[in-house]
């Protein structure tokens, strides 16, 4: 692939095969970032895992420290009304959300928090929110009975981490705009967590490779620091 005269500059800040500390990591991001807009920083995490046995699956959720830049409007699915609203959900209703899901593919959200006795409903929806990573999961914590506690994490950076089916994990933990010490704290939150629930499993390498980058940024390869 051809790249453009910014990205190769970029490129020439890097020491090719060398592997950096989290921090030298974070700041050759932010000095690559060659966009003219706030470009997310997004971590890249290979690892030595068998995605098609259930035991070696990797999911949850985590609330970075100072969240990662991004805010979520929040579908709220509930007949707890003014809970969801004072909690500052974006949209919020009944079974009236679901028939509007259904009958208008509205999708104009991009989180739903539900509570339980609405999930039976929800679930006939599969279809079209399965696809869109929109369907609300017990293990994400957006099916809750405390709806606002939900909707508050949400908006106080909670992410969700998650295996493609070649055991790649992608993740925002912030915006080049951020400081240094930020992005750290979030990058130690983020790595902190994953070998938490490291997959007793597995054995030997867990994590083949890990790298940082700005959006349309290289790639910095980091180890644990």
């Amino acid at each position: 692939m051809k790249r453009g005269k910014k990205y190769r500059s970029s490129l020439e800040l890097i020491e090719a095969g060398k592997t950096y500390s989290m921090s030298e990591a974070i700041e050759l991001v932010k000095k690559t970032a060659k966009v003219k807009f706030d470009a997310t920083v997004d971590v890249s995490i290979n690892f030595n895992v068998d995605t098609t046995k259930a035991d070696q699956q990797i999911r949850g959720t985590l609330i970075l420290p100072h969240g990662n830049g991004k805010t979520k409007r929040i579908l709220a699915i509930t007949n707890k009304i003014d809970e969801a609203k004072n909690a500052g959900a974006d949209f919020v209703g009944g079974k009236e959300m679901i028939d509007k899901i259904k009958s208008e593919n509205w999708f104009d959200y991009d989180v739903i928090v539900a509570t339980p006795d609405m999930m039976a409903e929800i679930g006939k929806l599969g279809r079209l929110l399965g696809p869109k990573g929109l369907m609300p999961n017990p293990k994400t914590g957006t099916v809750s009975m405390d709806i606002a506690k939900a909707i508050n994490e949400i908006k106080l950076g909670k992410v969700e981490y998650r295996l493609d089916k070649d055991a790649n994990m992608n993740l925002s933990i912030g915006r080049v705009s951020f400081d240094s010490e930020k992005l750290l704290d979030n990058l130690k939150a983020l790595m902190d967590t994953l070998y938490r629930v490291r997959p007793s499993a597995v054995k030997g390498v867990y994590i083949k490779s890990m790298s940082i980058h700005a959006s349309m940024g290289p790639a910095v390869r980091f180890a644990l620091n």
